[in-house]
């Protein structure tokens, strides 16, 4: 399959059944690499569990937690992650379902309950839930749940080899744990219970998880199921030693970010890094435009130019002086006045990047001078917010072939393509020549051949201001001539980071979005250092 933007630290999404394939022609069906693989992935599973639940509260030293473990391998990797948040929590304790029962496990599977039980024994009740129809097994998990309150539930019942629909126990051991309101954070392993290929549910709901762990591949239905809440990727190297086929959805990692973890010419100065221009802001919404100066100046970019009205300048200098601030005319009503054109379009040759929408505003005059200077300036140009329009998305130098970004969030992507119905980004990326990042859950880029998806950030980018500190970081790639769809990603993939790790510190609901800003170096700091 032909395609244009395989980026680099970039891995396919994969049906469960090209999945399974991939995994066979990995492992071999060598019983000792598929237990390494179950090993990895389960100390990945407890890691990445610990890291997350510090975004609502934390796991706590005396944690009460609850699994189901099915027959194959999922189950195997949610013990192993068991045992290892049992050494992490000396006082935790768990409940383990095991369904259909011991009897049917899978040999991996048992070992994992072998090594368990060697380690924490003593903190361990097991209950095997064979599926008998006369309602006893339902009675006995019930007197085991009810009452109880349990800080963490690890799905592992079914994985990729699951085909709907849900049978009994699962079907209601699903719905009686989907209903205990005493489960804080719930955990899918791969993917939720019940959700099958192509997102097929059956008729029982599936496991409802927060957050749901793909191990060594995202399988594509656990990005389109609602069932999954939040999706993260565990990169266990499954791709890493051979080339993958090429897929037309791809998950980004960390890797996106390699390139600014190398040194920089010892030879260079401002200059080397591009000329970024910002014009936007308004009077009434001066703080969007300050968050998208603040990521720009943060991006490694050499030089900020920001053309706001002239009564923003002042303060804008006062609060981030090393980007340089160019009051405008403004309208009565404190936008951004057409007259300004020349002032943008007389510096424009020392330009290598443009970043327009940030806090602009919808006035007729502040919009039409926006298309005045996209049809003169031409230089990659990053589209955001109230920029988001579509003569303003059309809007280029004749015959101009350099790369844009438009950065909509579902809204947004709506208006510019002017569709009321759910817009394919890839149709409005060949439709304006352009890379589109839609943001959401997750958020998706494209330049029209290939969807990337970032898996990064969360629920804390909720909020008013994280589009603002996104497109000043995408910009700043852009004005140091990256090319547009690998600046778009490493943009998304460094602001997501920077919210996890402000999340972790904070927690989901007390966050700023200001604050994100100071998490960008030690992102860097950290990947660096693995």
């Amino acid at each position: 399959m032909p395609t244009k933007s395989l980026l680099p630290g970039a891995h396919p999404v994969l049906s469960c059944i090209e999945a399974k394939a991939w995994e066979t022609g990995l492992l071999g069906g060598d019983e000792s690499l598929e237990w390494a693989a179950m090993t990895q992935a389960g100390r990945a599973l407890a890691t990445s569990v610990l890291e997350d639940a510090c975004e609502v509260g934390g796991l706590a030293d005396d944690a009460a937690m609850l699994v189901l473990c099915g027959k194959g391998h999922n189950g195997g990797d949610a013990l192993i992650a068991l045992r290892h948040l049992l050494e992490a929590r000396p006082r935790a304790s768990a409940v383990v379902l095991v369904v259909p029962g011991f009897s049917r496990l899978r040999h991996l599977v048992r070992r994992a309950v072998e090594d368990l039980q060697r380690a924490h024994v003593s903190r361990l009740a097991w209950l095997e839930v064979d599926g008998d129809h006369d309602g006893r097994d339902a009675a006995r998990v019930w007197q085991a749940l009810a009452g109880r309150s349990f800080d963490l539930c690890l799905d592992g019942l079914y994985g990729m080899q699951f085909r709907p629909p849900l049978r009994a126990p699962a079907d209601w051991l699903i719905e009686l744990i989907n209903a205990h309101r005493g489960i804080r954070l719930r955990v899918a392993v791969d993917l939720p219970s019940g959700v099958g290929e192509g997102g097929d549910e059956g008729d029982a709901a599936p496991f409802q998880a927060d957050v749901t762990y793909a191990t060594g591949i995202v399988k594509r239905p656990v990005l389109f199921s609602p069932a999954s809440g939040r999706v993260r990727y565990l990169d266990l190297g499954f791709f890493d030693h051979a080339r993958a086929q090429q897929t037309r959805e791809r998950v980004l990692t960390r890797g996106v970010l390699a390139p600014l973890l190398r040194a920089r010419d010892a030879a260079s100065d401002k200059r080397t890094f591009g000329h970024l221009f910002i014009v936007s802001g308004s009077r009434t919404m001066p703080g969007a435009v300050m968050m998208a100066v603040e990521s720009a100046l943060r991006s490694g970019v050499g030089l900020v130019t920001a053309f706001v009205p002239e009564s923003l300048a002042t303060a804008g200098a006062a609060r981030l002086p090393e980007a340089m601030w160019e009051p405008m005319p403004e309208t009565p009503a404190g936008g951004l006045a057409l007259e300004g054109r020349s002032a943008v379009v007389a510096r424009a040759a020392r330009c290598t990047g443009l970043l327009v929408g940030p806090g602009l505003g919808r006035e007729r005059e502040s919009l039409a001078l926006m298309e005045e200077i996209l049809r003169a300036v031409d230089v990659p140009a990053v589209l955001d917010a109230d920029a988001l329009q579509p003569g303003l998305a059309a809007a280029r130098p004749p015959q101009s072939t350099v790369p844009r970004v438009l950065t909509p969030h579902a809204g947004e992507l709506a208006r510019i393509a002017n569709e009321d119905t759910d817009v394919d980004p890839r149709e409005l990326a060949r439709r304006f020549g352009s890379v589109i990042v839609a943001k959401g859950a997750p958020t998706r880029l494209t330049d029209g051949d290939i969807v990337h998806f970032s898996l990064f950030g969360g629920p804390v980018l909720a909020r008013g201001g994280s589009g603002d500190i996104l497109s000043g970081l995408i910009a700043g790639q852009l004005a140091q001539g990256v090319d547009a769809i690998e600046g778009a990603a490493r943009g998304v993939v460094w602001h997501g980071l920077a919210a996890d790790r402000l999340a972790r510190s904070t927690g989901q609901h007390s966050a700023r979005v200001t604050d994100l800003c100071a998490h960008l170096g030690p992102v860097l700091q950290e990947l660096a250092h693995g």
